[in-house]
């Protein structure tokens, strides 16, 4: 469309058009000010079409014969001075699609903006805005659980310091109930293992000053063959929420196959999600936290923060390096996906168990803290070595977990000994960075068998800004080790080892540095010279 300017640029005065001028524009040579024509016929018939009140004017006008009933002109000023009007055509039909164009545009904004059930949005139900910490008894006890094996861990949980670290949830996973359920159908605690009652055992895990965390899976049944939650979401959460228990995992055993086929993971798990939020509702009590273990099988990084704060995004984990490998390789491709009220649950840590070494137990915990996966510890307290529990209460590791500004994981800046984007179930990703509140931080993992020097240039991280030193905090010797200029080699680092450092800005680079690019395969200077 063509925006024809009537006029001059001599002050902005306004010359009349002449008659034959109005004409080769097909505008009325009574009417003043036509400022418009296509210089596209077919945009011109589509135009008038729209605007004209049967096909018989649209005809008309097309033909270049005016069929409006009336012409409304207002005068306005271009840049320049010049002026030009525009032409409102009026009539019952433009009247009509203008009411629908309107309708349908006000009902586009609401498919794009109001009707956020159908976005991939956030829970801020005001829980789990940080990854939760706490303990799960499934790696160390599996079903061999009962009350006084909750409580001692609790006790130990304070005793030992954990609690002070961040540590606040007990929870209870698998083989706590009876096989059946009850004649009115509620989810019954085992009378031996549990004789007290869940309720009470709740009050004195409260009254430590912890949370308590309860199982149940959305299936028919549990994992072990214990009664599952599906169609009884609103019965089970209400029992839970009544025995005092402050967050739900939920497991994907026993699937319904015929009832997935008609809603799907996505729904199976929405239910209890609704189920949740209407009993919060309708108690006025906070939201149980709710924590999908769905096993990463339909990927639920793209779909579960909308139900929960968090979700498992690959099988059980295992106590060998293989398996925390494994895990740390399928997450280098989503640990994106975490972020403040939804975090990529990694599994419960191993730390302690088996037969992994100090330097695998630093680098699985160091993983898992910095991609902000919940940290639940899985090993048993009474048995814990002091280099375990050095382990699992490192401050400045923790400190990233948990920080109140940052909810994003680190990602991989570099695959190292594979090339980019490689998936390797050995050999992970080892260079990670990742932003905090006190700086850049960045994971090196020695993926191999032997020791191995590692290094990075320090604008390989987005997070890191050229021409700049940085100052650099080894986030496990607790030790500042001078500042980083460009490049950093950490040396002889231990098979399985990792290095976490935290690196803060220090002011410019030392003059004269070279070579003057950081980077030269990426630089070139203003004049068109390259770096390199």
């Amino acid at each position: 469309m063509d925006l024809v300017r009537h006029g001059s640029d001599d002050g902005g005065r306004v010359n009349s058009p002449s008659r034959e001028t109005l004409l080769r524009e097909n505008q009325d040579p009574e009417e003043d000010g036509y400022a418009y024509t296509h210089s596209n016929p077919m945009l011109k018939s589509v135009f008038t079409m729209m605007f004209a009140r049967n096909t018989e004017e649209a005809q008309r006008s097309i033909d270049g014969q005016p069929s409006y009933d009336r012409l409304q002109t207002s005068p306005s000023r271009c840049p320049g001075g010049r002026d030009f009007r525009i032409v409102l055509v009026l009539t019952p039909f433009s009247i009509l699609m203008s009411g629908l164009a309107l309708v349908f545009a006000g009902f586009l904004a609401y498919c794009m903006f109001g009707r956020k059930e159908n976005a991939v949005t956030v829970q801020e139900n005001g829980v789990g805005r940080l990854p939760f910490m706490g303990y799960n008894t499934w790696n160390a006890y599996h079903c061999d659980i009962d009350e006084s094996i909750i409580l001692e861990t609790a006790r130990l949980m304070k005793a030992l310091g954990l609690s002070d670290a961040g540590y606040d949830h007990v929870n209870i996973d698998d083989c706590y109930s009876e096989k059946k359920r009850s004649a009115s159908g509620d989810i019954v605690a085992n009378k031996q293992t549990f004789p007290s009652g869940m309720k009470s055992l709740t009050d004195k895990i409260h009254k430590l000053g912890l949370k308590a965390g309860i199982y149940s899976d959305s299936g028919w049944f549990t994992c072990q063959l214990y009664p599952g939650s599906y169609l009884n979401e609103e019965r089970d959460i209400k029992t839970f929420q009544d025995w005092g228990f402050d967050l739900l995992k939920y497991d994907n055993c026993a699937v319904p196959f015929d009832e997935v086929i008609k809603e799907g993971i996505v729904g199976k798990y929405t239910r209890m999600s609704n189920a949740i939020a209407k009993l919060s509702k309708e108690s006025g009590k906070p939201p149980i936290l709710f924590s999908l273990c769905e096993w990463g099988r339909e990927e639920p990084w793209l779909w579960a923060r909308r139900l929960g704060q968090s979700w498992r995004t690959t099988g059980d984990i295992e106590p060998n390096w293989n398996a925390l490998a494994s895990i740390l390789n399928e997450n280098s491709f989503y640990s994106w996906a975490s972020d403040f009220y939804g975090y990529n649950d990694m599994d419960i840590l191993e730390v302690g168990n088996g037969d992994l070494t100090f330097e695998e137990s630093k680098s699985h915990f160091t993983a898992w803290a910095l991609m902000k996966s919940p940290l639940l510890i899985g090993t048993e307290l009474s048995k814990a070595t002091q280099q375990t529990l050095n382990i699992l209460k490192n401050h400045e590791i923790i400190a990233i977990n948990q920080d109140p500004v940052v909810g994003k994981a680190i990602t991989p800046f570099r695959w190292g000994i594979n090339p980019d984007w490689t998936h390797n179930r050995t050999h992970p990703a080892q260079y990670w960075s990742g932003e905090s509140q006190n700086g850049t931080i960045f994971m090196l993992l020695n993926v191999l068998d032997e020791p191995a020097d590692l290094f990075f240039s320090l604008t390989e991280s987005p997070w890191i800004r050229a021409g700049r030193q940085y100052a650099v905090r080894d986030l496990w010797s607790h030790t500042d080790n001078g500042t980083a200029v460009r490049n950093l080699t950490v040396h002889n680092v231990p098979p399985h080892g990792v290095v976490a450092l935290l690196l803060r800005d220090d002011g410019d680079e030392p003059s004269g540095t070279q070579p003057p690019c950081a980077r030269p395969e990426w630089c070139m200077d203003k004049d068109g010279t390259p770096g390199w």
